[in-house]
């Protein structure tokens, strides 16, 4: 079991720093390999582990890259808020309820971005208009912190876009600002879960090692190769997202 979820917290990490949606991979290894943990609990030491590759991520980027700081700054404080009450209500909200918008959402967002060949490629600065800033502050650090704070699995992923279609970041640049909101989404849930008791510290803190050595490599990798490399990942990775929540929605009729 500690084996299986320490690699699960590596790869979360390497996918979470290239394009976020590490939860994909380490929230349903915790549920499968330690089912005893009830769902916040599994949660909490997820947001646990996660803090400790985002937060590494997001100052791997900040070294090498630069941050829209006038829209990322807003995001990460406005998440910190919207993630712990996302989390309070954690466990309460069954996910039957949010499932189907999540998966028609990533079905659009896959569409999207498979006939937009070009889309992230490239930045586009002249979509930084105050008032695509501020819908890019309410989306990131509102609606997508708050769906944190309740599940979590396809958060950074679902940040990435959002910096990307609305202000006209490019994938690495979108990336670099997504790690820094996500910082701000897992300190928010990670608080609530720890005020609560619902955080498995031992186990989080030996999956936060390995999640911290995946998001080195995997930010080092993916200021490396580029946009291009960026862009077939978060494919990867939506695609993923879909099946798994289709085949959830499934098993719930």
């Amino acid at each position: 079991m500690i084996v299986t979820l320490l690699i699960a917290a590596a790869a979360a990490g390497w996918v979470d720093a290239v394009v976020g949606g590490g939860g994909l991979l380490l929230l349903p290894a915790l549920l499968v390999a330690a089912p005893q943990l009830p769902l916040p609990t599994a949660l909490g030491t997820n947001k646990l582990a996660a803090i400790c590759g985002t937060s590494t991520a997001a100052v791997t980027y900040a070294r090498r890259t630069k941050i829209d700081w006038a829209v990322a700054g807003p995001s990460a404080g406005l998440a910190l808020l919207c993630a712990g009450c996302g989390a309070l209500l954690a466990g309460q909200i069954p996910a039957s309820a949010y499932r189907p918008v999540v998966l028609a959402v990533l079905i659009a967002v896959a569409v999207f971005v498979t006939v937009r060949p070009a889309m992230g490629l490239t930045e586009h600065a002249e979509k930084r208009t105050t008032l695509r800033r501020g819908l890019a502050v309410a989306v990131a650090g509102g609606l997508v912190a708050t769906y944190d704070g309740l599940i979590g699995p396809g958060t950074g992923t679902f940040l990435v876009l959002a910096f990307t279609t609305i202000v006209g970041a490019d994938f690495v640049h979108g990336s670099a600002m997504a790690k820094l909101v996500n910082t701000g989404t897992n300190l928010g849930a990670l608080i609530v879960f720890a005020a609560t008791g619902h955080v498995a510290w031992l186990l989080g803190a030996g999956m936060a090692v390995c999640n911290v050595a995946g998001a080195v490599v995997g930010a080092r990798m993916a200021l490396r190769k580029g946009s291009g490399f960026v862009r077939i990942v978060l494919l990867i990775v939506v695609l993923a997202l879909i099946i798994k929540l289709g085949v959830d929605q499934f098993r719930m009729m």
